[in-house]
């Protein structure tokens, strides 16, 4: 006989478990209790608070035009907003995002056979990524589909497009009318697109195969993309505003020719609603109004910073009192008393008053001391939401030592390498694996007996790494001898330690190093370099030179450490 006791029904039988852990549920909400707060609707603090549950799309596209014309405004006109997406471009993209070819002769031995090995990588490396460099940088701008701009140009703008409306477009074009003597060397062309552009056509409803402009299949795959000819509120392009064009994603053999780039925030996801100000930005727009009506208040106090008060004003005693040739009189002495006296010491004019006259000043403690901490929460907010730190947002690194300024550092590269890589992966190796394609198909590629083509082994072929500005240095002692420990130790690399820090190519690094050494060779110099680690410095031999300070030395002067940066 069981031990457990049992409830039973009218029927006689036994109550499943289950059921009656529904029928407490009931009972506690009905009761107005929930065993979580975060369900909880009765308190005075969640009561009000029941926003909608959707889909992805259901919560976003029907939103994403409004908050996207309220972010673009705020970065248009708001300094912290701007200054925001020009640092992180800057640190994410730069001047020079370079194209670095990493083919897998690994995979390909494998299938193929033992020619794939480094030394085939290295070659075909050297010569994908001449080709890329030759159209990236060409100064007809033949590799954008509009002839405007370069391939660095060209990769800030989709990215700048990403930080402020969360999502970048871009279609691969080929255009061979354009290839001949003096024109372009290559075909393949990219036109960076404005997400505007991209809707459902007719502006009809999301459906269950078409999302925010995005034609899907059942698996959610996109197919393709539906972009109007012009921007919807385009005065100038007539009817092109209201006829859409559908772009395949790719062609029937895999070449890429719309490539979209955002963060899913959700599964589902097809369209974001906004970029990294989206959570801050009514956060943003209340600074921004703050900031306003302190300036203004300011400029009032500034203009009437001084005045004369007299113990009469002509004008409303009149008014009430009549006339009085007693007031008349006395106003009368007062002009010619100021008309009389301009007493002048230098080109500055001194106060002489008339008597019952005085001068009176308005102070002004604008701003208040309220509003220092205001904008620092508010720019804490943003820096928070955007990846990025208060220091480098604000531009104010006031009190920030060595072990701050360094840890700020290794935090927000971790959110500027991912950024990179996936914005590389996804918008940037589509258009060098299509130029890649044409270049193949041109002979350009050196390839081995037996090798596949370009689209039997595609990803192997286009592997790469897209190179952006480097880390930087917070001390540039410390930092280079830690880099150059970790090589000698095997736990880095002098590939990884130049793209990382300084957002170099090792092999451009060494070649133009070796021309250095020539150059000093040639002119009888030399150059003593100091192993790492070693007893030998610069200039001096044996054991008599000083071992490089160690940055983790308990030891090392504490003020040093803590130095605060500017």
């Amino acid at each position: 006989m069981s031990g457990v006791a049992k409830i039973l029904g009218p029927n006689g039988q036994a109550i499943p478990s289950a059921d009656i852990a529904r029928s407490r549920a009931r009972a506690l909400i009905g009761q107005g209790a929930t065993p979580y707060d975060a369900a909880d609707w009765s308190s005075p603090e969640m009561a009000g608070w029941n926003p909608w549950l959707g889909s992805p799309d259901a919560e976003k596209n029907p939103f994403r035009d409004l908050s996207v014309a309220r972010i673009r405004d705020l970065v248009r006109n708001d300094g912290w907003a701007a200054g925001a997406v020009m640092k992180i471009t800057d640190a994410t993209i730069g001047g020079d995002f370079r194209f670095s070819s990493r083919p897998d002769y690994r995979a390909l031995r494998r299938r193929y056979g033992a020619s794939f090995d480094a030394v085939w990588a290295k070659e075909f490396a050297d010569a994908y990524e001449a080709g890329f460099r030759t159209w990236a940088t060409d100064p007809a701008r033949f590799n954008d589909t509009s002839r405007r701009l370069s391939w660095n140009q060209q990769a800030r703008l989709a990215f700048g497009n990403y930080l402020v409306e969360g999502e970048c477009l871009g279609i691969i074009g080929y255009r061979p009318e354009r290839v001949g003597y003096g024109r372009a060397r290559y075909a393949t062309t990219l036109q960076v697109v404005d997400p505007d552009r991209l809707s459902n056509p007719g502006t009809i409803l999301d459906s269950q195969l078409i999302r925010g402009g995005i034609e899907i299949d059942m698996d959610g795959v996109p197919i393709a993309y539906h972009f109007r000819r012009g921007h919807q509120n385009d005065y100038f392009n007539g009817a092109a505003s209201v006829v859409w064009d559908r772009v395949d994603r790719e062609t029937d053999w895999g070449r890429p020719i719309v490539i979209h780039f955002m963060d899913d925030d959700r599964a589902g996801d097809h369209r974001p609603i906004g970029g990294i100000f989206t959570p801050v930005l009514a956060r943003m727009r209340m600074l921004a109004q703050y900031d306003r009506v302190e300036l203004q208040a300011a400029m009032v106090a500034a203009i009437f910073g001084v005045y004369v008060e007299s113990p009469f004003d002509s004008d409303m005693v009149a008014n009430s009192l009549g006339d009085d040739e007693t007031l008349s009189n006395y106003q009368t002495m007062r002009r010619e008393f100021h008309d009389q006296r301009q007493l002048m010491a230098g080109n500055v004019r001194v106060a002489n008053m008339f008597p019952g006259e005085k001068i009176n000043s308005v102070s002004s403690n604008r701003p208040p001391a309220a509003f220092e901490a205001f904008e620092s929460a508010m720019l804490r907010n943003l820096a928070s939401a955007a990846g990025e730190t208060y220091e480098t947002v604000s531009s104010n690194y006031r009190g920030q030592n060595y072990s701050g300024a360094r840890q700020a550092m290794v935090t927000t590269w971790k959110t500027m390498d991912r950024r990179r890589l996936h914005f590389g992966d996804a918008y940037c190796s589509p258009v060098a694996a299509a130029l890649g394609e044409e270049m193949m198909d041109r002979g350009e590629l050196p390839l081995p007996a037996g090798a596949p083509d370009w689209v039997e082994a595609r990803a192997e072929y286009s592997r790469c790494r897209w190179i952006g500005p480097g880390r930087g240095w917070v001390d540039p002692v410390a930092e280079p001898e830690g880099s150059l420990k970790k090589i000698a130790g095997g736990l880095s690399t002098l590939e990884r330690e130049a793209e990382q820090n300084d957002g170099l190519d090792w092999e451009e690094t060494l070649d133009q190093r070796q021309l250095e050494q020539a150059a000093l060779v040639a002119r009888g110099l030399t150059v003593v370099m100091t192993p790492v680690g070693g007893d030998q410095a610069a200039g001096q031999g044996g054991d008599g030179g000083e071992k490089p300070a160690d940055p983790t030395d308990p030891a090392r002067d504490k003020a040093e450490r803590e130095e605060e940066t500017t």
